[in-house]
């Protein structure tokens, strides 16, 4: 069964939902996240045997992330690292590792089509810990750049997200960018782990190679989808 995952500690059921997870991504303090929250994902995900990594952001709460930001690659790489570090060292101290790292919001989303920004992104990770999964975009430069970095990589996709026809996702500020009916998530999510072709926003078919498949606590309905989501990946 393909893996799923999640983004938590921004303050949501995350225990409802980790039953159904093989991995997650914890808020590291950029978008939002402290020390205590960090911990709390951190315990929460090792009762439940399931992965965790870094979800490094632009710095900026007050849009949580989803603002880009104008960086250089020198900043880009500092925050990655700075907001890594953070949860590395809370993770220490329960005695947990780090299994990867996976970029939140605007920085996800700018570094799958800008390979300088993707390029900083791979390379801070990579010189933090190159036994760190670098997980991104399907098929976008973050995976491309994670490679040529020497990362093993996971080309994600999204189970509650639409898709544009080029394989980006399609703006949060856009009408219908979120599913939030369980059924049609998990038909997308299974049509995505069978490498079938799945619809995007204008109707037209899209087809994705992906090892991991994402929903989102702050989705509204998430435990109702990550229950019909799992359910679906299991049936296959």
């Amino acid at each position: 069964m393909i893996e799923l995952n999640a983004d938590i500690g921004e303050g949501h059921d995350d225990a409802s939902l980790m039953p159904y997870l093989d991995r997650v991504s914890i808020a590291s303090g950029g978008h939002t996240g402290d020390a205590a929250s960090m911990a709390a994902a951190l315990r929460l995900a090792a009762d439940h045997g399931v992965a965790v990594g870094a979800h490094p952001s632009y710095p900026d709460r007050a849009q949580f992330g989803r603002r880009e930001l104008a960086a250089s690659a020198g900043e880009i790489a500092g925050w990655v690292t700075q907001q890594t570090e953070m949860l590395a060292e809370q993770a220490t101290r329960l005695g947990l590792h780090l299994a990867h790292v996976k970029p939140h919001g605007a920085l996800y989303n700018v570094a799958a089509r800008d390979a300088g920004v993707a390029r900083a992104i791979a390379q801070a990770v990579a010189a933090l810990d190159p036994a760190l999964i670098l997980v991104g975009l399907a098929g976008s430069q973050l995976v491309a750049a994670g490679q040529t970095a020497g990362l093993v990589v996971l080309h994600e996709a999204f189970a509650d997200r639409r898709y544009q026809r080029d394989g980006r996702l399609v703006s949060r500020e856009t009408p219908a960018a979120l599913i939030v009916d369980p059924l049609l998530a998990a038909a997308q999510a299974a049509a995505l782990a069978q490498g079938l072709a799945i619809d995007t926003l204008d109707g037209s078919p899209l087809r994705l190679s992906a090892g991991t498949i994402c929903l989102h606590s702050d989705t509204p309905g998430a435990i109702k989808i990550a229950e019909a989501v799992h359910a679906a990946l299991k049936r296959g």
